[in-house]
């Protein structure tokens, strides 16, 4: 089957205003949960979506080519596109580990959606001149937004955010790496009616829209910030030319005796995005998990490539200031969008949030509802959150990236940015 690596959508105009709607079903039938889905998104619609976006559980995983083309047909989508995801959201349910399928369906009037397929041999083309001349790309004045779904083995997704933020500088990016229940390190990314198992998938969103994109972070600043002074593809194995493992260890050391005897399963780590900050505090960094250690070499195994000479401090999950922090970050959402027409939204949370650190697993989307009332709003939960840092769309580890579609006046300027949020 051939590729389709982009087509550009102009969104109809017979629907007299831009709506949305999202839902979510669950069944061990997904033809069932299917059903359901186009049911609840399509009835008494005249017109059909512009816009599909659908997450649909890895227990499905051998019926995907079946349930995407049945997608794409039934629900006439102009485009859609998608991941395989480990768990799902619509509204303010959660399904972690059911079998089940969420969906948002969009219609959305002199929108201007451009689907781009991606391939890591193909990334070097972000910074050449073929994506300039709208091969691979809308040009960045008619770019509002991105949405990138990508796979975590196969192609570098933090390379691909790069490129995106370097040839469209200013253009929010919201999004995530695909998730799935297996153990087999295999996922998979949705594109019209095609399946792949590597790669990645990015929606440009122009016309009368706007993305608004906020991320929390799922960690505080621990210890004082560090150099890192070796490192060897994901390893970190020298901080300020000691074994990493023990500036670690002495790092929770100084730690309070109250905070608790698992310290080491809740570090992270954090790269400053602005190294030359004189101090750092939540939300100036782009966080990464800690993996694992080598007790040989004395090393940090950490989900990133850290690099000589980049600053790093470790991060303390906590469910306390997370909450608190989830709860600003909407407030600060809230201001930003003002009093425009939010038409819908996107949430992607990492799958060692909900139960694992809140104790439930609707937490993320429960405190989105509550700041967005009615929203629709769907989602995953996913191995890597895409959004703002700084107003610097970055690839993001334990936190919750929310993406905002929002009407607008065609003749109202592009909104500026937020220190939180990218707009």
């Amino acid at each position: 089957m051939q590729e389709r690596f982009r087509h550009n959508h102009a969104a109809g105009s017979s629907h007299g205003r831009p709506m949305a709607v999202a839902a979510v079903a669950r069944s061990d039938d997904w033809r069932t949960a299917l059903d359901s889905l186009l049911h609840t998104t399509l009835d008494g619609q005249t017109t059909a979506p512009d816009l599909v976006v659908i997450f649909p559980s890895s227990v499905y995983a051998d019926d995907y080519p079946d349930l995407i083309r049945a997608t794409w047909q039934r629900s006439g989508a102009g485009c859609l596109i998608g991941s395989s995801s480990r768990g799902v959201i619509a509204g303010s349910v959660c399904y972690e580990s059911e079998p089940s399928i969420s969906m948002l369906a969009l219609w959305l009037p002199g929108a201007t959606l451009t689907p781009v397929r991606l391939h890591q041999s193909m990334l070097d083309a972000f910074d050449g001149p073929d994506l300039q001349d709208g091969l691979y790309g809308p040009p960045l004045a008619e770019t509002r937004g991105w949405i990138l779904f990508a796979d975590p083995y196969r192609m570098d997704a933090q390379d691909a955010v790069r490129r995106l933020r370097s040839r469209y500088p200013g253009v929010p990016v919201v999004g995530a790496l695909a998730s799935t229940l297996k153990q087999d390190r295999q996922v998979w990314v949705f594109f019209d009616d095609q399946v792949f198992d590597e790669g990645g998938v990015a929606l440009a969103i122009g016309g009368p829209y706007d993305l608004q994109v906020v991320v929390s972070q799922g960690g505080d600043p621990i210890g004082e910030p560090w150099t890192i002074t070796g490192a060897e593809r994901n390893l970190i194995t020298s901080i300020s030319n000691r074994p990493a493992v023990d500036v670690m260890r002495e790092t929770i050391d100084a730690l309070p005796k109250d905070v608790g005897l698992e310290v080491e399963r809740n570090l992270m780590l954090g790269f400053p995005v602005d190294e030359y900050q004189e101090q750092f505090h939540r939300g100036d960094f782009v966080i990464r998990g800690l993996l694992g250690v080598d007790e040989e070499r004395g090393a940090l195994v950490v989900g990133s490539l850290p690099r000589r000479g980049q600053t790093v401090q470790f991060q303390l999950r906590d469910a306390g200031s997370s909450a608190l922090d989830l709860q600003q970050v909407l407030v600060d959402a809230r201001a930003l969008v003002g009093e425009s027409d939010v038409v819908a939204g996107m949430i992607c949370t990492c799958k060692g949030r909900g139960t694992a650190m809140f104790g439930r697993p609707d937490h993320d989307a429960r405190a989105v509802r509550a700041a967005f009332r009615d929203l629709p709003l769907a989602g995953m939960f996913s191995f890597g959150e895409i959004g703002p840092v700084r107003g610097v769309p970055a690839l993001n580890g334990f936190a919750m990236s929310l993406g905002l579609i929002v009407h607008r006046d065609e003749s109202s300027p592009k909104p500026g940015g937020h220190p939180r949020a990218s707009g």
